[in-house]
């Protein structure tokens, strides 16, 4: 028996934007920074560029290297380009829902790439209609709200769509001859700037510019819109600057470990996370497991905590391509299936610690436990490495009350419901324990 990994938020996505002095060739970084922002979006990917006469915009569904490969042309020569890769949080998994969106008939000429989701969408679009704007998605809904406000300067644009939109959201947009950068004022999406050479990089992540070879400057500041041209960087307040409240799943789950978000670096956040899990729920069994990916290095943690050694108990396939377009949905779910598979040898006759990064809806969790059982485990402790999830998120993850296992079951319940000997999920203290003292973070989903 395999399972897949559909019990996880699937609400982010991954931005990338360059700015080059010089005309070059964009194809190279931009499908190197795409392909580390992988994990955020795996439903379609595209880019936009230009080479400051005009924008082109290319994009298809699929993984980055079945999109460069098939959608988008070598010779990407121009100064300035971005990058989105998707997940779907809205409408259909096709091309017109792909980003960047880019609308040349505009009198602003500018394409957008757009990360989170829009909580007052509906009194947006209802106001955009009475200018004759119809919109689909949250991201058409920002470009077109651009477009309305533009009068002298997409400065003065942004300023005021930036204060008109609730939610967590982070976007970078080009138009012929500059790239801007912004972030929700609560910082709930995270968005960083970093130098290579002549070019200026704004991304989702750190590790792109780890990738890159280039140099971190800072993480762009909640409510700041950035702009970079020929110039440099400008830095364009566009609200009252407040505590930045990065939502806490960037930590336990959405960014890559190599990542530093908003100056916490995510991979010591997820060990401490597992010593933390073990000194609050200590178990006597023979292994400690990981689920793959972001469960891994808080399973590393437990077992230092605990001395309980760690093995690897799954294989995980990264290279399944598009499942999401198999002719049927039964050949659909078989390729889904295949995403991860149990080691046999290293559980039969084992006490398991299974340490998972997070529980949303406990329908894989009970699918780990029964193949993790099959292949004769003594004993399966599951530990969770961050609080439950009680709450929906009020700032742009699109769940119901009734959806989240943690708002519908106690404890007991919800692990005689994955099947588990027992259950332990890390306490909201201490997940707060394994960031800086002087870090705030968004914590609504687990109030």
């Amino acid at each position: 028996m395999q399972i897949d990994n559909m019990d996880k938020y699937k609400e982010e996505c991954g931005v990338v934007g360059l700015f080059s002095t010089k005309k070059i060739n964009l194809h190279s970084s931009l499908y190197s920074s795409l392909i580390t922002l992988q994990h955020r979006g795996q439903d379609s990917c595209g880019v936009a560029f230009s080479d400051k006469e005009s924008i082109e915009c290319y994009k298809g569904v699929g993984l980055v290297n079945e999109v460069f490969s098939s959608d988008i042309p070598t010779n990407l020569n121009g100064y300035l380009g971005i990058g989105h890769v998707r997940y779907s949080t809205f409408g259909e998994i096709n091309t017109l829902n792909a980003q960047p969106i880019f609308d040349n008939n505009s009198n602003c000429n500018i394409a957008l790439s757009h990360n989170g989701n829009i909580t007052n969408i509906f009194s947006l679009k209802n106001e955009l209609k009475k200018f004759n704007f119809n919109t689909t998605s949250d991201s058409e809904v920002i470009l077109k709200l651009i477009e309305k406000h533009f009068k002298n300067s997409i400065e003065e644009a942004l300023c005021s769509v930036i204060k008109a939109l609730e939610g967590g959201f982070s976007c970078v947009l080009l138009t012929k001859h500059e790239l801007f950068a912004f972030r929700d004022p609560n910082g709930i999406r995270p968005l960083c700037i970093g130098k290579i050479k002549n070019s200026y990089i704004v991304c989702s992540e750190s590790c792109v510019l780890d990738i890159l070879g280039g140099k971190f400057i800072r993480d762009i500041l909640p409510g700041e819109i950035i702009k970079i041209d020929n110039f440099g960087v400008t830095t364009i307040n566009a609200s009252n600057l407040c505590k930045c409240m990065t939502c806490s799943f960037e930590y336990i789950y959405f960014s890559r470990v190599d990542s530093i978000i908003d100056g916490v670096n995510v991979y010591n956040t997820r060990f401490k996370s597992g010593v933390n899990l073990y000194n609050e729920h200590p178990v006597d069994a023979d292994i400690v497991i990981g689920v793959p990916e972001s469960g891994n290095t808080a399973a590393l943690g437990f077992s230092k905590a605990s001395s309980i050694p760690i093995t690897t108990g799954f294989v995980k396939n990264n290279f399944l391509g598009r499942s999401f377009i198999k002719p049927s949905q039964s050949k659909r779910c078989e390729t889904v299936n295949l995403k991860l598979n149990v080691i046999k040898e290293n559980v039969k006759s084992k006490k398991v610690v299974v340490v998972d990064d997070s529980i949303i809806r406990g329908t894989t969790c009970k699918k780990i436990v029964s193949i993790l059982k099959d292949a004769g485990a003594k004993e399966i402790h599951y530990r969770v490495a961050s609080p439950i999830v009680t709450s929906p998120c009020c700032l742009g993850i699109n769940t119901s009350k009734s959806e989240l296992i943690g708002s519908t079951m106690t404890l007991n319940e919800i692990a005689n419901f994955i099947g588990a000997d027992s259950l332990g999920y890390l306490s909201v203290s201490g997940f707060l324990n394994t960031l800086p003292k002087n870090k705030t973070t968004c914590l609504k989903c687990f109030l």
